[in-house]
Protein backbone atom coordinates (compact mmCIF):
# COMPACT_ATOMS: atom_id res chain seq x y z
CA UNK A 1 0.00 0.00 0.00
CA UNK A 2 1.73 2.91 -0.74
CA UNK A 3 1.99 5.75 2.22
CA UNK A 4 1.82 9.53 1.86
CA UNK A 5 5.01 11.18 0.87
CA UNK A 6 5.40 13.19 4.57
CA UNK A 7 5.37 9.62 6.08
CA UNK A 8 7.57 7.48 3.65
CA UNK A 9 9.69 5.99 5.52
CA UNK A 10 13.66 5.37 4.39
CA UNK A 11 15.69 2.91 6.69
CA UNK A 12 13.61 4.04 9.76
CA UNK A 13 13.90 7.88 8.73
CA UNK A 14 10.81 9.71 7.23
CA UNK A 15 11.08 11.79 4.27
CA UNK A 16 9.86 15.23 4.64
CA UNK A 17 7.02 15.43 1.90
CA UNK A 18 5.93 18.84 2.35
CA UNK A 19 8.00 22.01 1.22
CA UNK A 20 7.87 23.18 4.92
CA UNK A 21 9.22 19.99 6.11
CA UNK A 22 12.24 20.00 3.81
CA UNK A 23 13.03 23.29 4.00
CA UNK A 24 13.50 22.67 7.95
CA UNK A 25 14.88 19.36 8.01
CA UNK A 26 17.14 19.55 5.63
CA UNK A 27 18.40 23.28 6.85
CA UNK A 28 18.46 21.20 9.88
CA UNK A 29 20.45 18.44 7.97
CA UNK A 30 22.74 20.20 6.55
CA UNK A 31 23.80 22.10 10.29
CA UNK A 32 24.24 18.55 11.60
CA UNK A 33 26.36 17.51 9.12
CA UNK A 34 28.01 20.75 8.91
CA UNK A 35 28.36 20.78 12.99
CA UNK A 36 29.44 16.99 13.05
CA UNK A 37 32.48 17.90 10.63
CA UNK A 38 33.88 21.40 12.16
CA UNK A 39 33.53 19.77 15.72
CA UNK A 40 35.53 16.93 14.73
CA UNK A 41 38.22 18.76 13.04
CA UNK A 42 38.13 21.28 16.06
CA UNK A 43 39.03 18.75 18.62
CA UNK A 44 41.09 16.91 16.71
CA UNK A 45 43.11 19.53 16.18
CA UNK A 46 43.01 20.55 20.19
CA UNK A 47 44.20 16.92 20.59
CA UNK A 48 47.08 17.14 18.07
CA UNK A 49 48.24 20.48 19.21
CA UNK A 50 48.09 19.48 23.09
CA UNK A 51 49.91 16.20 22.90
CA UNK A 52 52.17 16.27 19.98
CA UNK A 53 52.96 19.93 20.02
CA UNK A 54 52.64 19.82 23.26
CA UNK A 55 50.63 23.59 23.03
CA UNK A 56 47.64 24.85 23.49
CA UNK A 57 44.53 25.97 21.48
CA UNK A 58 43.31 28.68 24.14
CA UNK A 59 39.53 29.14 24.13
CA UNK A 60 38.64 26.22 21.66
CA UNK A 61 36.22 25.17 24.71
CA UNK A 62 34.02 27.97 23.63
CA UNK A 63 33.66 26.96 20.58
CA UNK A 64 33.24 23.19 20.74
CA UNK A 65 29.85 24.33 22.96
CA UNK A 66 28.43 26.31 20.73
CA UNK A 67 28.68 24.19 17.72
CA UNK A 68 27.70 21.29 20.52
CA UNK A 69 24.33 23.54 21.14
CA UNK A 70 23.28 23.60 17.21
CA UNK A 71 24.73 19.75 16.62
CA UNK A 72 22.43 18.51 19.69
CA UNK A 73 19.15 20.68 19.23
CA UNK A 74 19.11 20.46 15.28
CA UNK A 75 19.14 16.56 15.62
CA UNK A 76 16.36 16.63 18.42
CA UNK A 77 14.44 18.75 15.96
CA UNK A 78 15.14 16.05 13.14
CA UNK A 79 14.30 12.86 15.77
CA UNK A 80 11.06 14.72 16.73
CA UNK A 81 10.54 14.54 13.13
CA UNK A 82 11.40 11.27 12.55
CA UNK A 83 10.49 10.39 16.09
CA UNK A 84 12.80 8.64 16.96
CA UNK A 85 13.48 10.16 20.26
CA UNK A 86 14.29 7.89 23.42
CA UNK A 87 11.61 6.65 24.89
CA UNK A 88 10.08 4.57 27.63
CA UNK A 89 7.78 2.94 24.76
CA UNK A 90 6.27 -0.01 26.54
CA UNK A 91 2.92 0.91 25.34
CA UNK A 92 3.70 -0.20 21.18
CA UNK A 93 6.03 -3.56 22.96
CA UNK A 94 3.03 -4.53 25.38
CA UNK A 95 -0.20 -3.17 24.75
CA UNK A 96 -2.31 -5.02 21.85
CA UNK A 97 -4.05 -2.76 19.07
CA UNK A 98 -7.10 -1.60 20.79
CA UNK A 99 -8.68 1.36 22.15
CA UNK A 100 -6.54 1.44 24.99
CA UNK A 101 -3.65 1.03 23.27
CA UNK A 102 -4.54 4.64 20.84
CA UNK A 103 -5.81 6.42 24.56
CA UNK A 104 -2.32 5.93 25.75
CA UNK A 105 0.01 6.98 22.79
CA UNK A 106 -2.47 10.11 22.62
CA UNK A 107 -1.96 10.68 26.26
CA UNK A 108 2.02 10.28 25.70
CA UNK A 109 1.77 12.57 22.45
CA UNK A 110 -0.20 14.92 25.14
CA UNK A 111 2.51 15.10 28.05
CA UNK A 112 5.22 14.95 25.47
CA UNK A 113 4.07 18.34 23.93
CA UNK A 114 3.09 19.69 27.28
CA UNK A 115 6.28 18.98 28.35
CA UNK A 116 8.23 20.53 25.56
CA UNK A 117 5.80 23.79 25.30
CA UNK A 118 7.09 24.35 28.49
CA UNK A 119 10.57 23.91 27.84
CA UNK A 120 9.65 26.26 24.89
CA UNK A 121 8.91 29.60 26.95
CA UNK A 122 12.14 28.52 29.46
CA UNK A 123 13.95 28.46 25.82
CA UNK A 124 12.55 32.20 25.14
CA UNK A 125 13.45 33.49 28.32
CA UNK A 126 16.81 31.66 28.25
CA UNK A 127 17.17 33.74 24.54
CA UNK A 128 15.95 37.15 25.35
CA UNK A 129 18.69 37.23 28.57
CA UNK A 130 21.38 36.26 26.36
CA UNK A 131 19.90 38.36 23.58
CA UNK A 132 19.04 41.51 25.66
CA UNK A 133 21.04 40.99 28.90
CA UNK A 134 20.29 40.49 32.59
CA UNK A 135 19.03 44.52 32.65
CA UNK A 136 16.53 43.74 29.71
CA UNK A 137 18.74 46.75 27.96
CA UNK A 138 20.54 44.97 25.49
CA UNK A 139 23.59 46.52 27.54
CA UNK A 140 26.40 44.00 29.16
CA UNK A 141 25.80 41.22 27.10
CA UNK A 142 26.80 37.48 28.54
CA UNK A 143 29.95 36.59 26.26
CA UNK A 144 32.56 34.21 26.55
CA UNK A 145 35.98 34.87 28.22
CA UNK A 146 38.25 34.32 25.97
CA UNK A 147 36.24 34.92 22.39
CA UNK A 148 33.49 36.87 23.32
CA UNK A 149 31.02 35.21 21.07
CA UNK A 150 27.74 36.49 22.77
CA UNK A 151 26.21 33.57 24.40
CA UNK A 152 22.79 34.37 22.30
CA UNK A 153 24.52 32.62 19.25
CA UNK A 154 24.22 29.50 21.44
CA UNK A 155 20.58 30.15 23.36
CA UNK A 156 19.46 30.66 19.78
CA UNK A 157 19.88 27.03 19.19
CA UNK A 158 18.53 25.89 21.94
CA UNK A 159 15.27 27.74 21.37
CA UNK A 160 14.75 27.01 17.67
CA UNK A 161 15.28 23.37 18.63
CA UNK A 162 13.01 23.46 21.08
CA UNK A 163 10.36 25.26 18.59
CA UNK A 164 10.64 22.78 16.13
CA UNK A 165 10.37 19.69 18.90
CA UNK A 166 7.54 21.22 19.97
CA UNK A 167 5.94 21.46 16.48
CA UNK A 168 6.42 18.04 15.56
CA UNK A 169 5.32 16.99 18.51
CA UNK A 170 2.05 18.66 18.16
CA UNK A 171 2.11 17.00 14.27
CA UNK A 172 2.02 13.90 16.09
CA UNK A 173 -0.27 14.34 18.97
CA UNK A 174 -2.74 15.57 16.08
CA UNK A 175 -2.27 12.08 14.44
CA UNK A 176 -2.70 10.49 17.54
CA UNK A 177 -5.93 12.49 18.09
CA UNK A 178 -6.95 11.54 14.55
CA UNK A 179 -5.96 7.78 15.46
CA UNK A 180 -8.34 7.89 19.16
CA UNK A 181 -11.87 9.52 17.09
CA UNK A 182 -11.52 7.59 13.74
CA UNK A 183 -10.21 4.30 15.75
CA UNK A 184 -7.11 4.03 13.89
CA UNK A 185 -8.58 4.09 10.23
CA UNK A 186 -7.07 6.31 7.61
Amino acid sequence: MSQPPAIQENNGFKKPGGIFDKVVINSFSVVVFSMSIILTVLIASATFVRYVLEGDLYGYEEWVKLLAFWLYYSGAAIGAFNGTHVSADLVQSYVPEGALKRFLVFLKDLVTLTVSLLFVWYGYDFFMFGFMGPLGTGIALPRTTVWQIPLWTSYLAIFLGLIFMAWYFGVALLKSTKALITGGRK
